[in-house]
């Protein structure tokens, strides 16, 4: 049984209602940021791309980061050790 199961129907119901108005405040700080966005001379089309380019960047982050733990591990050193090696930032 999931956590919220066991809690009292009135405290569930509190705890939702909580989570849904985090929610609303997140959605309206997003359309603000949006629309500061657009007021800023960006398109739409143009934040999509970004947003697109940044997912990958992570993706093909998340993967380096994979390959540099696994060859810590074959060489018995730390991912930190490493970066001098790669030329990389620890900020990388």
């Amino acid at each position: 049984p999931s956590p919220r199961s066991s809690q009292p129907n009135g405290a569930s119901e509190e705890a939702l209602r909580c989570e849904i108005e985090e929610l609303k405040q997140k959605d309206l700080a997003l359309d603000q940021e949006i629309a500061q966005l657009l007021s800023e001379g960006y398109s739409l089309e143009e934040l999509d791309k970004h947003i697109s380019l940044l997912h990958e960047y992570n993706e093909i982050k998340d993967a380096g980061q994979m390959l540099l733990g696994k060859l810590a591990v074959i060489r018995g050193v730390t991912t930190k050790q490493l970066y001098p090696e790669y030329d990389l930032e620890l900020s990388d």
